[in-house]
């Protein structure tokens, strides 16, 4: 069996309209350190989304969560902050902010598996509830 590793992880809120402090999640980002990992995954409900705000703009939302992406992978593609280490990229991903595209508390888990605990993530707290078996 493989040794567990302890990881950071946040989940990625859309807030359509701030002022309401109402927010879908998007989407997860995991780090540890140890295993020199950052990276993070969105699974975007576009209907939820606009039961929230009619007018929301979609591709701007896919423009910020690319965003991020690249920040995790670091590099020139992300700009200054691209080279900063990995755990000053997470923490400036993780960062309050009252913007459209926001993220939980950070909390901590641990797991054999950083990409399967990301999927776990996604399945456990942005991804629709499945409807229960009649």
């Amino acid at each position: 069996m493989p040794d567990r590793c302890t990881y950071d992880y946040a989940i990625v809120r859309v807030v359509p309209r701030v002022e309401r402090g109402e927010f879908v999640n998007v989407g997860a980002i995991v780090s540890s350190d140890a295993e020199s990992f950052l990276a993070a995954r969105f699974a975007v409900d576009e209907a939820r989304l606009r039961a929230l705000d009619p007018r929301i703009d979609l591709s701007a939302i896919r423009t910020a969560l690319d965003a991020i992406a690249a920040v995790c992978d670091g590099g020139p593609a992300a700009g200054p902050i691209g080279k900063l280490s990995l755990r000053e990229r997470f923490h400036w991903l993780v960062a309050p902010r009252s913007t459209i595209i926001q993220t939980s508390a950070v909390h901590t888990g641990r797991c054999d598996d950083l990409d399967g605990a990301l999927d776990h993530l996604l399945d456990r707290m942005v991804r629709p509830l499945a409807p229960p078996s009649p």
